[in-house]
């Protein structure tokens, strides 16, 4: 008979798990150096594939009209319930049908910038200042501006856009004209990317009331002619866009909307807008291509004014952009939230939530000057929700008769 000792049988055991460890060590580097090989496949994959698309491009996702207004801005974009002005036209025309005062305002321009602008426009001493806000006019400008070390990373933005108008409280027609610019170098060795779209058309709009006002329709018609342009160009190279560069095009586009308001205490307002309703896309007009088509969303919106006081009213308004979602964002982006404390009908100070940052703003109107003050904010990352906050500030000015 063989006895084998306790001892022995420890070591026996210590023996086999020594031989099984060392085995795992060698699978497991082996293993390891299978991943790091692949990582590295797939790492330099994505890059050789992003290379070819761009950082940068328009919100339309969460800004789908053709013009934006301030005042709609400073309650977070939520704003279709809420319209009574000569915004209406892109927001919701049925909104028309709420307009106090008709008018004419030839002199009617809204101007946006963002951070990243004001830091390569307006930075440094007086003379650098006053040589760089010329420059950051232009795309050009931008480029050379933002290819220095302390502006690689910072994303300028600027939006123009006049609206010369006449708007009564059932009709309302004008001309547009809108030019977006977006542009950034990211890194010393990165390219200038850019971004850049200019819309200009007549429209006209017009609005049927129904029920003494209850329910209101509306629908606007708008011939627009596109140019833009998305891309990116040596950094150390002077822009300069041409017919390859570009896109151009022109479409009848239709925004209809409707407002159901029930005459009973706070008002309760429900109101829906279609945009491009039909689909309708660019004309090829010239350039490389057709214009990126505007894609037809639905908005939804619900809003409540109550009476304050005599001459005071608050106005509260969700609205949830893109319901069938052909944009592909979050829920969480598409929600929206603004109110407007209302004195007088003259004096207004704004709150909102757009696009998961908050927004204000302040404004003044009378029969013959409107003006608005804003603060905004837009997310420029490829995140769900909240991801890189773009703060942006306007002014719209109107003034006529």
């Amino acid at each position: 008979m063989i006895i084998i000792s306790p001892t022995r049988n420890v070591g026996l055991f210590f023996g086999k798990v020594c031989n099984l460890l060392s085995r795992y060590v060698k699978n497991y580097n082996k293993s390891v150096k299978l991943l790091r090989i692949f990582s590295i496949l797939i790492t330099a994959f994505f890059i050789t594939f992003s290379s070819n698309g761009h950082a940068i491009g328009f919100s339309d996702a969460t800004f789908p009209e053709l013009a934006t207004s301030g005042r709609a801005l400073a309650m977070g974009n939520a704003f279709i319930s809420r319209v009574d002005d000569s915004s209406a036209v892109f927001y919701n025309p049925a909104g028309l049908g709420s307009v106090r005062h008709g008018h004419f305002h030839f002199s009617n321009f809204h101007l946006e910038t963002n951070r990243g602008w004001m830091n390569i426009g307006t930075g440094g001493g007086l003379f650098d200042a006053t040589s760089s806000f010329g420059k950051s006019i232009s795309l050009d400008g931008q480029r050379e501006l933002l290819n220095k070390p302390g502006s690689f990373g910072k994303l300028a933005y600027t939006r123009f856009h006049m609206l010369p108008n006449f708007t009564t409280r059932y009709f309302s027609a004008g001309y547009l004209y809108s030019k977006q610019t977006l542009a950034t170098i990211q890194t010393a060795t990165s390219d200038f990317e850019y971004a850049q779209r200019i819309d200009h058309g007549p429209y006209a709009a017009f609005n049927l009331s129904l029920l003494g006002g209850v329910f209101k329709v509306g629908f606007t018609g708008a011939l627009i002619r596109r140019k833009e342009a998305v891309g990116t160009k040596d950094k150390d190279v002077t822009l300069e866009l041409g017919d390859n560069d570009t896109n151009k095009g022109t479409a009848f586009v239709i925004t209809a909307g409707t407002k159901l308001t029930f005459p009973v205490t706070f008002l309760p307002t429900f109101a829906a807008t279609i945009h491009n309703l039909g689909s309708q896309k660019f004309s090829h007009s010239g350039g490389l291509g057709r214009p990126t088509k505007i894609k037809q969303t639905f908005d939804l919106g619900f809003s409540l004014t109550p009476q304050i006081g005599k001459t005071t009213r608050l106005h509260l308004e969700v609205n949830y952009k893109d319901f069938s979602d052909k944009y592909g964002t979050s829920s969480a982006r598409r929600l929206t939230f603004g109110s407007e404390f209302d004195l007088n009908r003259t004096f207004f100070v704004r709150f909102g939530w757009g696009d998961g940052f908050g927004s204000a703003g302040l404004g003044l109107r009378t029969r013959r000057l409107e003006f608005d003050l804003t603060t905004y904010a837009v997310d420029t990352s490829g995140s769900s929700f909240r991801g890189v906050e773009d703060r942006r500030f306007s002014m719209t000015l109107s003034s006529g008769f």
